[in-house]
């Protein structure tokens, strides 16, 4: 069956959807890593989790307890004995094409605040499909060794290990305690070597190298084990006594030289391209390699930058598995179709006549924008040679874990003689008003706003969504009812349904789906949320680039509604509210144009000032500690830093309670001033702010 849409889901499918989710995740990680006979293929797999983390981002209230997304692997089996990792085994993210890729070098740039041109390594080597084992040894004498497991506890495989020739009993020059990760691998000879054998013997015939090797090693009877040719590939470490090496590749070598195997295919990258060149270079020698591979995982190579990137909740920041394409497919592009968002953002979608691909039927691939369509990048190169994409073209669509498949070529010797290239609108399909693409936006935009009936369900979905609003029973199939039905039309209808249709013929009691109990509560619902956080108000807003975290920002900046209302709407370029708002960390001339607009006298500010009549808005909530000397504080950083990034400078700050902004003003209270601080300097000696350095920072929060 043809998959719904995340955006087309009503909030009661996708609560079914996500339990659905859940059981067909749970069932393949039970049958991948417990019974080591994998139900489904890896891009199979990769593409439910994605679908049900696209649904939790779309319906963040309906996230399980149980989400997939917060677990590793799976619980350990009954027979053999539980082992505590003493550091967790991870996952890693995925990339699946190349810009994947250079956004994780991205992503770790900016993290590290490194420029664009800072030299920065990664390693590349094969991802090995295999079982993950962790070898703990002490004193240089193996001890342990253990399964992943769930990540946190695994299964105690120690003396199945021992019978494995690539993994060494005992290691000379060794840290008093290490514990070696890696990969129980079967090669392509040994395994039809054994499935021969197998035959011969009347045997269990084995599907692939994997389930050979995850089935062998977790054998009850070690002389099972032994019987079967396994191998180790050596490439990670978890506890450690006295550190191995000051990079990836030199501990990967320190490795090696005690005795372990190491993949030779590893590489040792500077930047995207050359991982990109590693990954094309292991994708072509992967039918010689003689072993199974899925994909390429890339490492920054210093190790101290590893340390300072640290992990997420499943996987570590400073490493990504880029794996390779999943199953493609050839169908017909029936027509284009453009998508309004709430944003007003135009977005095509191709109609495909429905097709299999990587074992699921779809019928919808994303199309991107206008330049995708045309065969052109944000910068005006070619993608796919330059072919563009229209209806009734053939087309090769790869889904490579995404909810929503893409499309990779076009054959043209297949296109239609009167075929026309797609004239994208310059006008919203939804209300006709004007669509225009700002200079740098890939998007064109509809200006409509609140007339526009697309934009305007959009945002009233957004208003009642779990981080804004989140008025139970209101979801967006109600919402979309409501406003069909003429009851709600602006954010403000919603505290008046009951005044409107708590009673009288119209009543909601009385409409289809609803009662009497279920309308009482969806009244009491909306008047206990008459009452609501400066900072989960601006979020429910909708504004265009205000998000949750920057609405956060935003209302601790202001502290009220009355102060955050009277500054937005006067503030104008080369006033003080305006420079006061840009000074805000996180803030930038986009997000102030975007929300100045919004709250300037107008259609949208009248929108605004009829719901915010409806409300009690409480202000917003002192950040982080009150009792350390910056609690309360406004705190700039300028300059260079040396012994912090201003990311960590920052959140530091911020977790001691303080204001971080990003200009110096009369309410700024402290200048952090590394070298090259320049004109901030100047100013903050002008305006009399107490001005430190690095070090004088550091002793100021010493402690903290």
């Amino acid at each position: 069956m043809a998959q719904t849409r995340v955006e087309d889901l009503t909030k009661d499918a996708a609560r079914e959807e996500l339990s659905r989710l859940a059981g067909l995740i749970d069932a393949a990680n039970a049958a991948y890593h417990g019974k080591d006979a994998p139900e489904i293929g890896d891009a199979e797999f990769d593409s439910l989790k994605r679908r049900n983390a696209a649904i939790e981002a779309q319906f963040p209230e309906l996230k399980r307890d149980d989400s997939p997304s917060d677990r590793v692997g799976a619980a350990p089996g009954d027979g053999f004995a539980k082992v505590a990792h003493e550091v967790r085994m991870l996952s890693l993210g995925n990339a699946f094409d190349a810009g994947d890729v250079v956004e994780f070098d991205r992503s770790i740039r900016k993290y590290l605040g490194l420029s664009a041109d800072a030299r920065l390594k990664f390693t590349a080597e094969p991802k090995i499909d295999g079982l993950s084992l962790s070898l703990r040894y002490e004193q240089g004498r193996l001890v342990q060794a253990a399964t992943r497991g769930d990540g946190a506890v695994g299964e105690n495989v120690t003396a199945n290990a021992r019978t494995i020739d690539d993994i060494p009993q005992n290691l000379t020059d060794a840290p008093d305690v290490i514990e070696v990760r890696g990969e129980v691998y079967m090669s392509h000879a040994d395994f039809a070597s054994l499935n021969s054998r197998q035959t011969a013997a009347g045997g269990k015939i084995f599907a692939n190298p994997r389930n050979a090797a995850a089935g062998s090693l977790r054998q009850l009877d070690p002389a099972i084990t032994q019987s079967r040719p396994l191998r180790f590939f050596a490439y990670a470490w978890g506890a450690l006594s006295a550190p191995l090496a000051d990079t990836q590749s030199g501990a990967l070598r320190r490795l090696a030289e005690m005795g372990f195997v190491t993949n030779d295919q590893t590489a040792l990258c500077d930047g995207p391209d050359a991982m990109l060149a590693q990954y094309e270079q292991i994708e072509q020698r992967r039918a010689t390699l003689g072993y199974d591979i899925d994909g390429v995982v890339y490492k920054v190579d210093d190790l101290a930058l590893q340390a300072r990137l640290g992990f997420r909740s499943t996987t570590p920041r400073w490493a990504i598995a880029h794996k390779f394409f999943a199953e493609t497919a050839w169908t017909l592009l029936d027509r284009i179709e453009i998508q309004v968002g709430r944003t007003g953002a135009l977005s095509p979608v191709a109609r495909l006549v429905p097709v299999t691909v990587g074992g699921v039927v779809v019928s919808n691939a994303t199309l991107h924008n206008e330049d995708y369509i045309a065969g052109r990048d944000s910068q005006g190169g070619e993608i796919r040679g330059g072919k563009d994409i229209r209806a009734g073209d053939w087309v090769e669509v790869y889904r490579a874990g995404d909810v929503i498949p893409k499309v990779s070529d076009v054959d043209l010797s297949r296109r239609p003689k009167d075929s026309v290239p797609y004239a994208f609108p310059d006008r919203c399909p939804e209300c006709g008003s004007e669509a225009p693409r700002e200079p740098g936006d890939a998007i064109r935009r509809c200006i409509g706003g609140l007339i526009c009936p697309a934009q305007a369900v959009e945002k009233l979905k957004h208003f009642v969504s779990r981080a804004a609003f989140d008025i139970e029973g209101l979801g967006a199939k109600q919402v979309e009812q409501f406003y069909r039905d003429g009851w709600i039309a602006e954010p403000a209808d919603i505290f008046t349904l009951k005044d409107r249709f708590g009673s009288g013929m119209q009543q909601l009691k009385n409409r289809e789906g609803w009662g009497e109990k279920s309308a009482d509560n969806l009244f009491a619902a909306i008047e206990e949320k008459r009452t609501i956080p400066l900072n989960r108000l601006l979020f429910a807003l909708g504004i265009r680039h205000v998000g949750e975290s920057s609405a956060a920002l935003i209302a601790g900046h202001y502290a009220s509604w009355a102060n955050l209302s009277a500054a937005l709407g006067t503030a104008v370029p080369e006033t003080e509210a305006w420079d006061d708002l840009n000074g805000i960390d996180g803030v930038g001339a986009v997000m102030a144009g975007s929300l100045t607009a919004a709250f300037r006298p107008g259609a949208e500010r009248d929108a605004i000032d009829r719901l915010v009549a409806h409300l009690t808005v409480t202000d917003a909530a002192r950040r982080g500690a009150v009792d350390s000397p910056v609690a309360g504080k406004t705190v700039v950083f300028s300059g260079t830093l040396e012994k912090m990034t201003r990311a960590e400078a920052k959140a530091k700050a911020e977790s001691l309670g303080a204001k971080v902004a990003g200009s110096i003003s009369a309410r700024t209270d402290l200048l952090i001033a590394g070298p090259g601080a320049g004109s901030k300097a100047t100013k903050a000696a002008e305006l009399g702010v107490t001005t430190l350095d690095e070090d004088g920072w550091l002793a100021l929060i010493a402690g903290q």
